[in-house]
């Protein structure tokens, strides 16, 4: 029989309170079937992708344009607000040997703007070639180039999310 931890998250004790107001020892974990949402960040526009209701399976929503940041960020309150979103997971960009290039240190930048912005944890997950991954799937699905380069990074955000919801899987 599984046990609530082998499912879980193991979380500091202020993430913990922030997300279900405990502060109980008993409370070390947090399950991994929550509502979240992925954002594949980019100068131009941002991909975003969401878990569903179970927090078992991603699913590319929506592109958004990265500028004007305000407008930005007002779409994004309203899709957290309308998914009743508990977590964000925001994709790292990191090279592949692991270290941090300057786009994974804008990704940095973006992460503590966020997290400052919105009323609900932010967290990052290395997010190694999945917009290459994004663009083969829609050019196996038939996506013309044109299609494909409007939705390369939704895609891209639910390749990611599902690696993350993938990553508790027992």
């Amino acid at each position: 029989r599984r046990t609530n931890s082998e499912n879980s998250l193991r979380v500091s004790a202020p993430l913990r309170e922030i997300i279900n107001g405990s502060t109980g020892s008993d409370q070390n974990f947090i399950s991994a079937r929550v509502k979240l949402l992925a954002i594949d960040h980019g100068t131009k526009r941002m991909g975003i992708a969401g878990s569903d209701a179970l927090g078992m399976m991603a699913h590319p929503l929506e592109c958004i344009p990265a500028e004007p940041f305000e407008d930005f960020l007002r779409r994004l309150k309203e899709i957290l607000a309308e998914r009743e979103t508990e977590q964000i997971v925001v994709g790292m960009p990191r090279n592949m040997d692991g270290s941090f290039g300057p786009q994974a240190l804008l990704v940095q930048d973006f992460a503590a703007v966020l997290k400052k912005s919105v009323t609900v944890p932010v967290v990052t997950w290395d997010e190694r070639l999945t917009s290459a991954a994004a663009e083969e799937r829609l050019r196996e699905a038939g996506v013309n180039a044109r299609d494909a380069k409007k939705k390369v990074d939704a895609s891209a955000a639910a390749i990611f999310l599902q690696d993350y919801l993938d990553s508790f899987a027992g």
